[in-house]
C-alpha cells in the first residue's frame, strides 16, 4: 500500500487550492482541517468506519457531530470526499500537509517549546519573539510540558533543535567531564 504521506498529498493540495481560490480565511480552514484530522485519529472512530456493516453516511453524521462547532460547507464537502474514498485514515497527514502549505504561503514555520514548568503568556510573547529572531522567520507556537528537561526549554522548528534546557547542559557536562 502506498504511504499515507503520498495518499494525503493530493487532498492537502487540492483543499489549499480550492480555499486559495475561493479567498477563504486559511486559518480557519487550518482550524477546522486539524480538528478534523484529530476526531479522524481517534481509533475506535477508525474501527467503527472500517466496519462494513457502518455505512459511510453514518461515518460522516458521526463526526459532523462530534464537531465543537457546526463544520462550515467546504468542511462537509471535504470530509465527504474523503470518505468516499476511504481515505479516513489519511486526514490526519493530510492537515499536516495543508498547515505545512499555509505555512509556506505566509512564510512561517511551526515551532514546539518544550518546558517543564508552565510559560506565562508575556513570557511566552518575549521568547517567540526572540525565537523569531534566531531562526529568521515568524513561528506558530505549541507549549508542551516535559517535565524531563528539569528547567529551561527546548524548542523544535521542523528539523532544527535549540535545546536550552537544564537537562541539555548537564549532559554537556558530563561528556566534557568524561572526555
Amino acid at each position: 500500500m502506498a504511504e499515507l504521506a503520498t495518499i494525503a498529498r493530493p487532498y492537502a493540495e487540492a483543499l489549499f487550492k480550492a480555499s486559495a481560490d475561493k479567498g477563504a480565511d486559511l486559518g480557519s480552514t487550518v482550524a477546522w482541517v486539524e480538528e478534523l484530522a484529530a476526531i479522524a485519529a481517534d481509533p475506535q472512530l477508525r474501527q467503527l468506519a472500517d466496519n462494513p456493516n457502518v455505512s459511510k453516511t453514518q461515518v460522516f453524521d458521526l463526526i459532523a457531530g462530534v464537531a465543537k462547532s457546526a463544520l462550515p460547507e467546504a468542511a462537509r464537502n471535504f470530509l465527504r470526499v474523503v470518505l468516499e474514498n476511504g481515505r479516513l485514515d489519511a486526514l490526519p497527514e493530510a492537515a499536516a500537509q495543508f498547515r505545512s502549505l499555509v505555512n509556506s504561503k505566509s512564510g512561517s514555520s511551526d515551532a514546539v517549546v518544550f518546558s517543564a514548568f508552565p510559560i506565562a503568556d508575556a513570557a511566552l510573547a518575549e521568547l517567540g519573539a526572540s525565537l523569531e529572531k534566531r531562526f529568521g522567520r515568524k513561528l506558530n507556537l505549541t507549549v508542551k510540558p516535559d517535565d524531563s528537561l528539569i528547567g529551561g526549554v527546548r524548542v523544535v522548528v521542523g528539523d532544527e533543535v535549540l535545546d536550552t534546557s537544564v537537562k541539555a547542559r548537564l549532559e554537556q557536562m558530563k561528556a566534557a567531564l568524561i572526555a
